[in-house]
Order: C-alpha cells, then sequence, then structure tokens
C-alpha cells in the first residue's frame, strides 16, 4: 500500500512513538533521543539506552545542544549553543518518506567544531536538500563535546564522544527501517572533527558493522596518546583547583565545565615543553588512543586491515588554515620569525624548515605559515589514511576542494569549513556569508551539485564517480567550476612527507 503523506507523520521506535512534520515533501523528525540524558551517576560514563515512553512523543524541534565552548578565535557563538534542558543524545532525521518497505541509502552526519563546540541543529546542516535531491534517508546527531566527551579522567572511559557516536548508530541500526532507511546500506560523512571522529569510528571494535561507506570532508591529524591525554586532563582540572576525576569534575554545572577549558585554552603554550607541537594548537581535546575504545591510531588501524569492509571517500580543502587567519585576524601580519617558527614546529623530520623553503622557495612567510599548518593539520593525514586504507586492503577515494572562494575578496580561497555549506547548499550560514556571499551564490551551486552527486551516488552505489585511490597513480577527485580527475595535485607537499608516519602525540619526556 503507499504511504499517505500526512502533515504530523508518526514512526514507531523501540523506545516509542515519535511524531514528526511534513515539510517540502518530507518527513523531518527532529529532537529523538538515542541515549539518557548524561547525568548524576551517568554523567562521564559510557551512553545508556534510552528509556521507553508511553504515548507519542512530539519531534519538531532539534534537542539542545551539548554544553560547549563557544569561542573560536575570540568569535563567540553567543546564544545559538545554549541551548535549554539536558536531552544532549538526540538525533534527526529527513526522510522522503516513513515507509518500512523503501530501505533506501542512508546518511550519517556527524558534526565538526574541534571537539569542543558544534551542534545538529545548526541551520548550516539543514539536509532537506540533500534527502529531497539524493533520495535518502538523513540523519544527523548530537554528542558530548570539550571535557564531558573527550577529557582523559579517572572513573570513566576514554572518547565519551566517540561512544556516544556508537550509540546514535546503533539507534540507526536499530530503528531506521521504520522511517525508510536501510541499515544495511550505512554512509557515515562528517567534516572537520567529524572527520576525525569518523576515521576513529573506523577503527573501532565497537562500531563494526554499524555503517559500510564513509566521508571524511577535512580530517584532522590531532590524535593523543593516552599519556598526553592525561596529563591535558590534569591541566584543565587544576584550572578549577580539582583533580581530573569524574567524582570531582561532576560536582561542576556541565554549562560551566567549558569555562574552565576555555581559560586554559589561551595559555596551552605554557605547557610546549610537556605537549609540544599539540600547545601550539586551538584545542585541547582530540579522540585519545586509549588502548581500549580507541586501541590505535586510524593510521595504524586502517594499514592493519581494520577497515577494509569499509568503502572511504578522504579528503580535504587546498587552503584549509586561512580560516584559522581570518579567526586570529592574521591576515598580512605573520612575520619572518612566525614563519619559521611554524615550519620548524610543524614540518616533517628535524629539518623541515629548510625542506619547505627549498620546496617552496617562492612562498612568502604568509604562505609558507599556511602552507606547513594546512599540511600538517589537514592535507597529509587525509592523504595518508587513503594510503592507508588501500594498504589494509580497502577501498578509497581521494579528492581536493580547490574552488577559490571569491568572498572577502577572495582572501580564504578553499579555506577549512567552505565545504560544509558547499554540500549542503546553505550558504546563508557558517562560512556562507564570509567565503561565498550573496552575490557568489550560482557559482557555489556549481560545487554544490559536484559535491552533492558525489556523495550521494556513493551512499547509493559505492561509486562516487572517479577512480579509486592507488599508490600508483595517486588518482583525485579536484572539485572546482571545472572539475577534474588527475595525480594527486599537492605532490610537492607529498614528497616532503612521504617518509612521515602519523602517531598518537605522546607527552614530552622532561
Amino acid at each position: 500500500m503507499p504511504v499517505i503523506e500526512t502533515p504530523h507523520p508518526e514512526v514507531r521506535t523501540i523506545a516509542g512513538v515519535v511524531r514528526g512534520r511534513t515539510e517540502a515533501g518530507l518527513a523531518v523528525f527532529r529532537g529523538i533521543p538515542y541515549a539518557e540524558p548524561p547525568l548524576g551517576e551517568a554523567r562521564f560514563q559510557a551512553p545508556r539506552p534510552v528509556r521507553h515512553w508511553d504515548g507519542v512523543r512530539e519531534a519538531y524541534a532539534f534537542g539542545p545542544p551539548a554544553p560547549q565552548d563557544a569561542n573560536m578565535g575570540g568569535r563567540s557563538g553567543g546564544d545559538f549553543f545554549k541551548g535549554t534542558g539536558d536531552d544532549w543524545l538526540t538525533v534527526n532525521v529527513w526522510t522522503p518518506a516513513p515507509d518500512p518497505a523503501a530501505r533506501r541509502p542512508v546518511m550519517v552526519w556527524i558534526h565538526g567544531g574541534a571537539y569542543k563546540h558544534g551542534l545538529s541543529g545548526s541551520p548550516g546542516y539543514d539536509a532537506q536538500h540533500i534527502a529531497r535531491d539524493g533520495d535518502v534517508v538523513f540523519v544527523s546527531l548530537n554528542y558530548r563535546l570539550g571535557i564531558e566527551g573527550f577529557a582523559r579522567i579517572d572513573g570513566a572511559p576514554a572518547n565519551r564522544g566517540l561512544l556516544d557516536q556508537v550509540a546514535a548508530l546503533e539507534w540507526v541500526r536499530d530503528n531506521i527501517t521504520a522511517f525508510g532507511g536501510d541499515p544495511g546500506q550505512v554512509t557515515v560523512l562528517g567534516d572537520s572533527a567529524g572527520a576525525g571522529s569518523i576515521a576513529a569510528l573506523m577503527v573501532m571494535p565497537s562500531a563494526a558493522g554499524l555503517f559500510q561507506r564513509a566521508v571524511g570532508q577535512s580530517l584532522p591529524g590531532t590524535f593523543l596518546s593516552d599519556a598526553l591525554a592525561r596529563d591535558v586532563a590534569t591541566a584543565i582540572a587544576a584550572e578549577a583547583g580539582l583533580r581530573p576525576t569524574a567524582e570531582e569534575l561532576s560536582g561542576v554545572d556541565p554549562r560551566e565545565l567549558p569555562a574552565v577549558g576555555h581559560a586554559l585554552t589561551s595559555k596551552m603554550r605554557q605547557y610546549e615543553d610537556r605537549w609540544g607541537s599539540f600547545a601550539r594548537t586551538l584545542s585541547l581535546f582530540s579522540p585519545v588512543v586509549d588502548g581500549e575504545v580507541l586501541p590505535v591510531t586510524p593510521w595504524q588501524g586502517l594499514a592493519r586491515g581494520a577497515g577494509r569492509d569499509v568503502e572511504l571517500i578522504i579528503g580535504h580543502n587546498r587552503d584549509e588554515w586561512r580560516t584559522f587567519f581570518l579567526f586570529g585576524n592574521l591576515f598580512g601580519k605573520i612575520t619572518e620569525e612566525q614563519a619559521t617558527e611554524a615550519l620548524r614546529h610543524f614540518g616533517p623530520g628535524e629539518d623541515g624548515e629548510r625542506a619547505y623553503r627549498e620546496a617552496f622557495p617562492d612562498a612568502s612567510a604568509e604562505d609558507l605559515f599556511e602552507l606547513v599548518q594546512t599540511d600538517w593539520l589537514f592535507r597529509m593525514p587525509a592523504l595518508h589514511l587513503a594510503e592507508a586504507q588501500v594498504a589494509g586492503g580497502g577501498r578509497a577515494y581521494l579528492y581536493e576542494l580547490a574552488w577559490q572562494s571569491p568572498g572577502q575578496g577572495g582572501l580564504l580561497r578553499a579555506c577549512h569549513g567552505l565545504d560544509g555549506p558547499l554540500l549542503f547548499g546553505t550558504y546563508d550560514a557558517h562560512l556562507g556569508p564570509v567565503a561565498i556571499g550573496p552575490e557568489h551564490t550560482a557559482e557555489a551551486r556549481v560545487l554544490t551539485s559536484q559535491i552533492r552527486t558525489a556523495w550521494t551516488s556513493f551512499a547509493t552505489s559505492g561509486a562516487p564517480g572517479w577512480p579509486a585511490y592507488d599508490s600508483q597513480h595517486r588518482l583525485t577527485q579536484v572539485f572546482d567550476t571545472k572539475p577534474s580527475v588527475t595525480a594527486y595535485p599537492e605532490e610537492t607537499s607529498r614528497r616532503l612527507w612521504q617518509n612521515h608516519t602519523f602517531e598518537a602525540i605522546p607527552l614530552m619526556t622532561l
């Protein structure tokens, strides 16, 4: 029987019935809990199954974001990131029809935000166009962030934010059929910290079998050793005069705790003798290679075959670090001394500065400062992840977003975060107004069509539209106003980093 479209469609989940809304031909459900609020005895613990409810639960509004640091480079997110209520662990669903017989491909979005901020309810993640154009069921989720989700504290499992994501994927496995999706055809996708999370999920035993395909946009290469993560947590807790334990930190209101982490962020350079280059990054948080929840780094795990059953798209933007020029108001202010420091801290090997200066003899101080950090944090981790996946017997597809965004007089180029508004077509959210601007949306739509078509085709068939990566040809999809498939376009950087191994960042010995 055909599914009858109603203004308020209802779906029965394992925990109870939810009622959504019909919006522009889609059934949309927001704020469905996939786990209990992580408070009281559940605080700082692995997510717990959501309790059953009686009657019909309205799923009209996004769930509240996890408590978080809404500041980035001195820019505050204000009330947008605050929200009310404790149901932080929720999912949202956009579906062409909640028909159990439809068995449509499922795409699950994991948002970025340096592992310390972000929310699935952002206007930039409105998935209506992807669900409608791709004929897919689209799911997004919230997960614990910052200290709640990633601080390595005693009396708590590591990587609680990742465990939340596993719980959300288990919810998809158990419930998505009722929304018209196929639990055997799930693609996870995310940008920045979301891509880092996905790389971790690919090698986590608890996530095995929960998804069949993955898309990582701008994977950050920061994964922490257990020793470093514990040292960072000790410093965070000390800001509040506490020890890094679940018991003591539970005495701080979860909405006040992010301010403790934010206070330490501005002092990270003071710990450079212990934290090394990590002290020069912009966030205290990253996944922790603790040996249990996350047993190895993604590069190690994939090279050993942990992800051979998952097809992978991985890639980066050409000029990633220029976004952080914007946040830090650094355009036109980088000195030769600052460039030298960056090259010495982030370049590969003991002679990274000389290698970069010889490889890029005409680059300015600003160019070198940006280039080495783009390579260290985003481009080379993505390239090496593709190589690890292939080495482990899996399939990988590599891409680069090269479109030189016209906003800000072209200063931002193909910067970090540009891919988000292009994928979702939300040019008036996130970096869209700054990097694109209202006068350039026609050109942006060309990129949107390329990226969205590739991602939804991949979710549907496993074929994004260009050849798989191999170590001989290194074929790469370049997204631009005139797209192309070419050998990896950043060959100079590739050669500089070809002997580097991405490992968990260690605690420096004193």
